[in-house]
């Protein structure tokens, strides 16, 4: 799923939560499939995450391949994991709130795995994190280089 923010939730039981705008396309596959996956994405995929957030999946054949991404299906559930990511989570759909026009998903993860930038935190010289200004805003890395 394309969000550019994640919240951990829960410990134990592992949980995060993502919001989706509740009329998209993505979120309406996330609550019928009762799955998604986070990829965490690193300032290389900035292009890519920017052409996920402009492109509604109903429109393309296949959402991440437009967007020039390549992925896998996950191990332990059906969800597609990002070729590269720094991170990846693979959750099935725990709890589901609606807030206004957007939906809050809270997954129980069921599978994560990191890239070698993670070693009990994140190395940020290696790793250089998209942040998420406000969408006027756009996508941007800290520091700028």
């Amino acid at each position: 799923m394309p969000v550019v923010s994640y919240a951990s939730v829960s410990d134990n039981p592992p949980l995060v939560a993502v919001s989706c705008a509740q009329g998209g396309f993505t979120c309406r596959l996330a609550l019928k499939a009762k799955s998604f996956s986070l990829s965490v994405l690193d300032r290389r995929s900035a292009d890519a995450i920017s052409r996920l957030a402009s492109v509604s999946g109903a429109k393309v054949k296949d959402k991440l391949t437009d967007a020039g991404l390549k992925y896998r299906k996950g191990a332990r559930l059906n969800v597609p994991l990002i070729e590269g990511a720094q991170a990846t989570l693979e959750c099935s759909l725990a709890y589901k709130k609606t807030f206004g026009d957007h939906t809050l998903l809270v997954g129980l993860v069921k599978s994560a795995a990191a890239s070698g930038s993670f070693n009990g935190f994140w190395d940020f010289g290696a790793y250089r994190p998209l942040l998420y200004t406000g969408w006027q805003g756009k996508l941007t890395t800290y520091p700028e280089t």
